[in-house]
C-alpha cells in the first residue's frame, strides 16, 4: 500500500518543515520533500494543503486497562508508556497492541515496585468493583527489603516488563498517611534493574522524595514536584540538579490540574501540591535544561487517554514552553529517552505512526484538536 500525503507543513518531531509530500510505503515512512509526489503512483492521495503532519503523540506516562489504547489512537496518541499494569491484564494488552492497528501502540513497567500497603494501594482499593472488576489488584509482589531487589527486577523481567517504575510516596498529596519506600531499597531497585539492563522511573510528588530518587540514580520522575511554591529557589536548585544528573522528567499537568481540582471540591486545601506549583516546576525544569516528557497519568477516569495529551500539551504552553518544544515533548523526546529509535520523528524508515491536523500546532497549541487523519503503523484510521 502506497499513500501520498500531499503539500503539508511538517512538524518532523523536532522542527518545522516548509510544504512537502510525504510518501508511505506499507507502514513506513519512504520518503518525504518538496517534490517527493511527483509523479508518483498512489494507492491513496490525502490532500495536506493548509494542514500539518506530525509524528503520531506519545504519552510518557499512562496507566492501561480495557478500551485505553483504542480510545488514545482517536486522539492522536500511537504510543502509550504504561506505568503500571496490572499482571492481569497485561498480557493481553500485549497481544491486543501487536495484533491490531485500530489501537495505540504500547510499552509498560508492568507491576510497579512499591512498600507494602504504599501508593497506589489505596486507590486500587477504591476502585474495586469498576475498572477492576474481576481482577485481584492485591495480587502484585511488594518490597520490604532491599535484598528482596534482585529478585523483583527478575520478576518483572519474566513479566515482560520494559522499564522499572519504583513508588516514593508518603501519601501526603493524596490525603493519606502510607507506608513509603526507604532510600536504600530505592537504591538496591536501581542498582538491580540497571544490572539487568531496565531504566528506572520513580514516582515522586514532592521534592524530597524526588530527591531521594536522584540519590538512587534513577533515569526519569514520573512526575513533577508540587510541594515548592513556583517562586521558591528549592525549585531551581532541584531542577538543576536533574539536569546535572541527565534524568527526565514527565510533567503529568493535566494529573495535576486533575487532583487539584478535585481538592477544591471536597474542600480539602490542607494537601501539599497543587497546579500552580506543578507549573512552576516545569518552568524551572525547563530554565534548568533538563529534558522534558509530556505525560498526562492517564486512567480510565481523569486525565482520560488522548484528550488528555491534548490538555497536557495545553498547559505546558501555558507553563512556557513554546508550541513546538511542546509538541517535541510528546514525540521526539519520548522516543529518544525510551529507546523508540523507529518513532517520534518524520523521517524516511521510520514507522508511519502520524497525525494530520487542520492548521498549524507549531504556532497555535489548541489546533491539535483538530484532528483530521491518523495512521498506526501506516494503516490510516476510520474517522
Amino acid at each position: 500500500m502506497r499513500t501520498l500525503i500531499r503539500n503539508a507543513n511538517v512538524f518532523d518531531g523536532e522542527r518545522t518543515i516548509a510544504p512537502a509530500d510525504v510518501v508511505l510505503e506499507d507502514d513506513r515512512i519512504a520518503s518525504f520533500g518538496a517534490d517527493a509526489g511527483a509523479g508518483l503512483q498512489a494507492d491513496v492521495e490525502v490532500d495536506g494543503t493548509g494542514r500539518t503532519l506530525l509524528p503520531g503523540l506519545i504519552d510518557a506516562h499512562t496507566h492501561v486497562f480495557d478500551g485505553s489504547l483504542a480510545e488514545a489512537l482517536r486522539y492522536g496518541v500511537t504510543t502509550e508508556l504504561d506505568m503500571f499494569c496490572l499482571p492481569q491484564t497485561l498480557p493481553r494488552q500485549r497481544r491486543l497492541a501487536a495484533e491490531n492497528d485500530d489501537v495505540a501502540d504500547f510499552r509498560s513497567a508492568g507491576t510497579l515496585a512499591t512498600a507494602p500497603g504504599g501508593h497506589p494501594t489505596q486507590l486500587l482499593a477504591a476502585l474495586a468493583g469498576t475498572v477492576l472488576d474481576g481482577l485481584d489488584a492485591t495480587a502484585i509482589d511488594f518490597v520490604a527489603d532491599p535484598a528482596q531487589a534482585p529478585a523483583f527486577v527478575a520478576a518483572r523481567l519474566a513479566e515482560g516488563a520494559d522499564y522499572l517504575k519504583i513508588v516514593i510516596d508518603d501519601g501526603a498529596v493524596h490525603g493519606a498517611d502510607l507506608p513509603v519506600m526507604t532510600p536504600k531499597i530505592a537504591a538496591a531497585l536501581t542498582t538491580a534493574a540497571h544490572k539487568a539492563g531496565l531504566q528506572v522511573i520513580a514516582h515522586a510528588i514532592t521534592a524530597a522524595e524526588a530527591a531521594i530518587a536522584l540519590d538512587a540514580g534513577v533515569d526519569g520522575l514520573a512526575h513533577v514536584w508540587t510541594d515548592l511554591a513556583p517562586d521558591d529557589p528549592a525549585s531551581r536548585l532541584l531542577a538543576e540538579r536533574v539536569r546535572a544528573q541527565g534524568v527526565f522528567v514527565v510533567t503529568t499537568l493535566a494529573y495535576f490540574e486533575a487532583i487539584t481540582a478535585q481538592h477544591v471540591q471536597t474542600a480539602d486545601c490542607a494537601r501539599p501540591g497543587s497546579s500552580a506549583n506543578a507549573a512552576g516546576a516545569v518552568r524551572a525544569l525547563r530554565h534548568a535544561g533538563a529534558p522534558l516528557l509530556a505525560g498526562t497519568d492517564a486512567t480510565p477516569f481523569a486525565p482520560a487517554h488522548g484528550a488528555g495529551m491534548h490538555q497536557e500539551l495545553r498547559l505546558l504552553t501555558e507553563a512556557g514552553l513554546s508550541p513546538q518544544e511542546a509538541l517535541a515533548a510528546a514525540t521526539s523526546l519520548p522516543a529518544h529517552h525510551f529507546g523508540l529509535s523507529d518513532r517520534g520523528r518524520i523521517a524516511a524508515g521510520l514507522r508511519a505512526d502520524l497525525i494530520l491536523v487542520e492548521g498549524d500546532p507549531t504556532q497555535d497549541i489548541a489546533t491539535i484538536a483538530a484532528i483530521t487523519e491518523v495512521w498506526r503503523r501506516g494503516v490510516r484510521q476510520s474517522r
